[in-house]
């Protein structure tokens, strides 16, 4: 990856004056919380620190969801930041809006030269546009696997973390059998037990590839092998070989699972380097997530953030940010966050070179680039490219709700999942009318 940013500082100089010693800062709203949330805080220090002409004002927003939420309500009064951490559900909505500066010509109108074709397709694809103009930058990117008790496994006779939901039931039943009281820590996640679900099946979301062909959208998972896979969760609760483990249940899924209690837990690959933190007690280890026999299995999608560039904003205040993004990019700060966090790498040229430095064979590093192999397992398909919905905080807020009810006892999964289609696929409407005439670019 080459940057160039010489030209840009120079200009830049020249148009502020030797008088002027005072950096040109620009505000950064990010999402992350707890210790990922800190790597964010200090990646804006190191850039701070690299250099004499900007500075990034970088704010936490305590969650995604209020990031994309307090944008919004910013821009009523004009005061949003240039730069905004967005999660892959707000990808839909931010491309509509039109209210942000794509990174692509950000790029080039500031000077910077950043090499699109190094970025992974199945990282890129989610944040571009058909034509592959790149709206937002990729950074923070992830994907599901599960954690798995090494030790557990082996007193159960287990020699190996199972890749088919089969094997994996198995290997619940040998964990009980050996007298473990529970085999899964489980928390209802949309991202994981839907989305990233439906990608390795290549079995759709929703009509329309997923969205991306048109707004007028329909919500398919209600029809797919989603709905026996969700009934087996359910089973596995009541049959007491899985325990569900909510904030409202008083302990989380990562809490049981780190503390002993649960010997696998479904997470993001973001979680390894606080894994690696919270458990010194016994050994564990990293799987991708399974599929089900007699299906052909396809790649998982990106997950995590990616960075957007907001309209409304200075032509100082986009060079600033362009510097902030291309340091970012660079081999070096991609390295960083790596090894502060369980993210990838988001380019094939910084992976390589891991690969080659030895990095994934050190501790604690080792085998967290499964993640790559299961976002790389397959190119993307029409249906493993992402989801394109609009709305989709709210389709995901309705299957949590609905399928905690389910498990709850207050109705069947079918009926939770018929619920949730239906909620979902108004949201969709109103999204359309909203845009009416629009599509995805």
């Amino acid at each position: 990856m080459t940057v160039k940013l010489a030209t840009t500082a120079m200009a830049l100089l020249l148009t502020v004056g030797a008088a002027s010693a005072e950096k040109i800062s620009f505000e950064y709203w990010y999402g992350l919380t707890g210790d990922l949330g800190k790597v964010v805080a200090e990646t804006c220090t190191r850039f701070n620190a690299s250099q004499d002409l900007y500075e990034a004002v970088c704010v936490g927003q305590d969650g995604y969801e209020k990031a994309v939420q307090n944008a919004i309500a910013a821009f009523r009064a004009q005061k949003h930041p240039t730069l905004l951490q967005s999660f892959d559900a707000g990808t839909a909505d931010l491309m509509l809006s039109g209210e942000f500066y794509p990174v692509t010509k950000l790029m080039a109108d500031t000077g910077v030269t950043i090499d699109w074709a190094d970025y992974f397709p199945g990282i890129a694809n989610y944040y571009s546009s058909k034509s592959g103009e790149f709206f937002s930058m990729p950074w923070n990117s992830s994907t599901p696997v599960y954690y798995f008790n090494k030790d557990h496994f082996a007193k159960a006779g287990l020699t190996e973390a199972p890749i088919t939901w089969e094997g994996l039931e198995a290997a619940f039943a040998a964990l009980k059998a050996s007298g473990q009281a529970c085999a899964l820590a489980y928390a209802p996640s949309s991202w994981i037990d839907l989305e990233q679900f439906s990608m390795v099946h290549n079995v759709p979301v929703a009509s329309n590839n997923n969205g991306y062909d048109g707004l007028d959208s329909e919500l398919l998972f209600n029809t797919t092998l989603h709905v026996k896979h969700m009934e087996n969760i359910q089973r596995w609760i009541t049959e007491g070989t899985a325990l569900l483990r909510t904030q409202g249940t008083g302990k989380t899924a990562r809490d049981s699972f780190v503390e002993g209690e649960c010997s696998v837990f479904f997470s993001s690959i973001a979680d390894h380097n606080t894994i690696h933190k919270l458990t010194p007690a016994f050994g564990w280890d990293v799987q991708i997530i399974p599929t089900y026999e007699g299906t052909e299995r396809t790649n998982s999608v990106v997950g995590g953030a990616s960075l957007w560039v907001l309209s409304g904003k200075t032509d100082d205040e986009y060079k600033a940010a362009a510097a902030y993004l291309a340091f970012l990019a660079s081999k070096p700060e991609q390295q960083f966050l790596l090894e502060n966090s369980g993210y990838i790498p988001v380019t094939k040229s910084t992976y390589d070179a891991l690969l080659a430095e030895g990095f994934y064979a050190k501790e604690p590093f080792i085998n967290r680039d499964i993640a790559m192999k299961s976002l790389t397992w397959t190119e993307p398909t029409e249906l493993t490219r992402g989801i394109r919905l609009g709305s989709f905080i709210q389709i995901r807020a309705e299957w949590v709700a609905e399928v905690e009810a389910a498990l709850a006892g207050q109705k069947t999964m079918q009926e939770a999942l018929d619920t949730a289609v239906a909620r979902g696929n108004d949201q969709l409407k109103r999204f359309a009318q909203t845009y009416q005439g629009k599509s995805f670019p």
